[in-house]
């Protein structure tokens, strides 16, 4: 039985995911992975059902019904993996953005004490370590997590980083019935509650790699509830 499970969520993703699936189980730790599957029409769910012979108690699949927002996505998997004691929950994307030996660091920077959440970190004391994305998408990002950090305080350069391991008192903290956002702002509320409730945050620098397959998923919509999301949610503080 591992303590750390690896949630990835998926939409359209047959291109990377037994390659990111084999690269995951490949560490020197023994992860094992959620799969949380929003009914992907290319048949991405097929080829994860097919690789759990070959990785039984391993690797696990929970597949929705619709495709309803990153955010819960994950809180889904929050959830499954608090149901079954794991004490390290990591998110990651499919596509190779993360690397899948950044895994290690991150896991070891909640296990060693440092952090009760540790993040991914592509801006970590204003250092931009992102691979392969055009200017605007990148002065986007960038100054997306300057403006929260400027609007909530939080001590976080990279706020918006979806490559996040979280010790499950963090998760059973927070209310996750209470999280409000799903795209971007999903990732901000996430660790705004988590400082608020004095967890400790440690950002571990890592390159940020932009996919080779498969389509992206950002969108207008996500960037304008991460904008606006923001000062309603500084605003209204910590729910209860």
């Amino acid at each position: 039985m591992s303590d750390a499970l690896v949630i990835i969520p998926t939409y359209n993703e047959k291109e990377n995911i037994e390659a990111i699936i084999r690269a995951v189980f490949n560490q020197k730790k023994a992860f094992h992975i959620l799969i949380v599957d929003d009914n992907s029409p290319d048949g991405t769910a097929t080829i994860v059902e097919e690789l759990m012979s070959e990785f039984p108690n391993y690797l696990f699949i929970e597949k929705r019904k619709g495709k309803n927002g990153l955010g819960t996505a994950y809180i889904h998997g929050f959830k499954w993996a608090l149901a079954r004691k794991y004490e390290y929950i990591i998110e990651m994307d499919a596509d190779f953005s993360h690397n899948p030996k950044d895994l290690i660091r991150l896991y070891k920077a909640c296990n060693s004490g440092e952090g009760d959440v540790s993040v991914g970190s592509r801006y970590v004391n204003n250092q931009v370590n992102v691979v392969n994305w055009d200017i605007k998408r990148l002065l986007l990002s960038y100054f997306a997590s300057r403006y929260v950090r400027f609007v909530t305080n939080i001590p976080v350069f990279d706020t918006t980083a979806g490559f996040v391991c979280w010790k499950s008192k963090v998760l059973e903290t927070i209310n996750l019935d209470k999280i409000k956002f799903v795209g971007y702002a999903f990732q901000i509320e996430m660790k705004f509650k988590a400082w608020k409730h004095k967890f400790k945050i440690k950002e571990v620098s890592v390159v940020f790699t932009d996919r080779d397959l498969g389509a992206s998923k950002m969108s207008g919509n996500i960037v304008s509830e991460a904008l606006f999301g923001v000062i309603k949610m500084r605003l209204k503080g910590l729910p209860k």
